[in-house]
């Protein structure tokens, strides 16, 4: 199997069984690999997992990890995959590193294999650029990026570029995840700032966001969006040992998705410790351990473009300039 056709055996460990049925139906072969936000294998998910989860008493928008295979079968390279692939009968078989982790952007392969992801162009800019410019359309002026994969790539782009953008570089020796990386922010920052993936463009009020963060009290504010999806059957809802408790004609599921963008206190960064890989969603849940508060701004759908995903690359392209 080529690169290009692996993203449609890979989702996150933030979706629901339904949303896992729908990906295992596109792809066809009745598998999907879960991974966390670092690009860590976290389990496997068959046609098999979720029927026994669902007559077990689970219900469809239920966590994807409740129902997933926490050992599936892993190889570390490519003639280790083939040598299992040929011993039994399976389907596909992922290969990982001591970390369980795959590759770098493969949502964006083949580009990534030259770029990194902040680097892609969309029309005449790249997807990082495009969101600086927004962020500096709310005179947002300062910059700090953490940086790892091609590096020196990103920093070569922003030497040459005319545009007088004020930037701290910050590098990971080694991956840190979405939320530990902010760990090397440490002293550098002292007042509330917004935090983000370089694969997400947010269009809304960046003010009104802000002044809800702050009349709030909040020490994270996590900036969702609406999500609608139709669900083109008729759905019945099982119980134990297969009971249907309800059936629904063709509904609308709607839930909140996170966009990856938050705003900040600066005390979150001083509890975030130095050298450990951490995911940001996993910070937001201590912090509300910690009794802290956390908040959610929702967004319409329309405002939040996913960029990491070639599909949603070009709709933003469409989108941004009115290209057909």
């Amino acid at each position: 199997m080529d690169k290009n056709s692996m993203s449609g055996f890979l989702g996150s460990d933030q979706l629901s069984i339904v949303d896992a049925m729908r990906l295992i139906d596109n792809n066809s072969c009745g598998i999907l690999f879960i991974t966390d936000e670092n690009d860590r294998l976290k389990g496997c998910l068959t046609d098999g997992d979720i029927r026994r989860y669902l007559l077990s008493g689970g219900k469809l928008e239920d966590p994807v990890i409740s129902a997933l295979n926490k050992d599936p079968k892993v190889a570390r390279n490519e003639s280790e995959a083939r040598s299992l692939y040929h011993k039994k009968n399976f389907v596909a078989i992922p290969i990982v590193d001591e970390s369980n982790a795959g590759g770098k952007g493969t949502r964006l392969d083949p580009f990534t294999r030259v770029l990194p992801k902040p680097l892609i162009p969309v029309g005449e800019l790249p997807i990082i650029e495009m969101i600086m410019k927004e962020y500096q359309s709310y005179d947002c002026r300062d910059f700090h990026i953490i940086v790892n994969y091609k590096k020196e790539l990103m920093k070569a782009y922003f030497a040459d570029n005319e545009n007088d953008y004020d930037i701290s570089w910050y590098d990971e020796e080694k991956p840190l995840g979405t939320g530990g990386g902010l760990s090397l922010l440490k002293g550098k920052i002292d007042s509330t700032f917004f935090f983000a993936n370089c694969d997400a463009l947010l269009t809304a009020n960046y003010e009104s966001i802000l002044k809800f963060h702050k009349d709030s009290g909040n020490v994270i504010t996590m900036i969702c969006a609406y999500k609608n999806i139709a669900i083109p059957y008729g759905v019945v809802e099982m119980g134990v040992n297969g009971r249907i408790e309800k059936m629904k004609e063709k509904p609308e599921v709607s839930f909140l998705a996170n966009t990856g963008i938050y705003i900040v206190e600066p005390e979150v960064i001083d509890e975030i410790p130095d050298g450990v890989s951490v995911g940001f969603p996993d910070i937001v849940e201590e912090q509300m351990k910690k009794g802290k508060k956390v908040a959610v701004f929702p967004v319409s759908e329309k405002d939040w473009m996913d960029m990491g995903q070639l599909p949603e690359l070009e709709k933003m392209r469409k989108k941004l300039y009115g290209e057909k």
